[in-house]
């Protein structure tokens, strides 16, 4: 069942180069489609600047897009106001790349997880606590150390911290910007897991943000390879893993580090000169779309 349905986003931001300059358009996000069933994990994948996490924001109206629609459980989000858009952000959350910035470092831990929970008025006081025990929990934490303040954790703590946050309101559907980047290569592993094992056990689907294309790998049913603010290649993970067709999603998998150096490809270089930036998506395979 499809659970997030995007079609056709777009999003522009007019920059001037100077106080006296005249404004000019920068195309963020250009014509942005893609559908996320419940329980699926969508990489999205894609040099910095190429619109992923705008793309994200987007999608939970976080950013109003220039123009699109965004779909969730059938309902739209970019016309959704009041209660109704109250409900459908219960429904969808974010957990950000920086867990150092993300957390508010004057608020114990308790009220951080607590805070979704009194905003939308769940439960009684009684309720909520034990709820903010339960999720700090889940995610690997000691509920005796809610009291403590976000300096007294590590960064894979923290992170587990803005995961709780975000469960809080059983939502289906989680934005994940980059969330183990900021983090040690030793506790990436760790948060890796913790969020495959939720999605195991509360069936949340995932827009994944990264750049770390073995990360992607190993976790997403299928990816999208964003370059330029435009998707450029839709696939199974499996088949854009084995047979990647835009020249870009080439270049990016031959950049791979291997275990093993023999295992190394030849680099392939992009040079967008050679690609038509406006070329639709087209079926190239089943599931698989490329803008060839």
């Amino acid at each position: 069942m499809t659970l997030l349905d995007v079609r056709h986003l777009s999003k522009t931001y007019d920059r001037r180069p100077g106080p006296f300059a005249a404004a000019h358009p920068v195309h963020a996000v250009r014509d942005v489609s893609f559908t996320i069933a419940r329980g699926e994990t969508l990489g999205l994948v894609g040099e910095s600047g190429s619109g992923k996490s705008t793309t994200g924001r987007c999608v939970l109206r976080l950013e109003a897009p220039s123009s699109g629609e965004v779909t969730f459980l059938g309902e739209s989000v970019l016309s959704a106001a009041g209660d109704r858009l109250r409900a459908l952000r219960r429904q969808m959350q974010i957990v950000f790349q920086d867990p150092y910035d993300s957390l508010n470092p004057r608020m114990r831990v308790r009220n951080i997880v607590l805070e979704p929970l009194e905003i939308h008025r769940i439960g009684t006081p009684s309720e909520r606590q034990d709820r903010v025990a339960s999720l700090l929990s889940l995610v690997g934490l000691d509920p005796a150390h809610a009291d403590r303040w976000p300096r007294d954790f590590s960064g894979g703590q923290r992170q587990r911290i803005a995961i709780a946050r975000a469960l809080a309101l059983e939502p289906a559907f989680i934005v994940a910007d980059e969330p183990v980047s900021s983090l040690d290569v030793s506790v990436q592993a760790q948060v890796l897991n913790l969020l495959m094992d939720l999605q195991d056990r509360l069936g949340v689907a995932y827009l994944l943000i990264a750049h770390d294309l073995r990360m992607v790998e190993r976790v997403c049913h299928r990816v999208a390879v964003m370059y330029g603010g435009r998707i450029v290649e839709l696939a199974s993970t499996a088949s854009l893993f084995s047979a990647p067709a835009h020249p870009y999603t080439q270049s990016l998998l031959s950049a791979m580090p291997m275990i093993h150096p023999e295992m190394r490809n030849a680099r392939t270089m992009y040079r967008p000169e050679r690609a038509d930036p406006d070329a639709p998506l087209r079926a190239i395979a089943d599931g698989h779309w490329a803008a060839i």
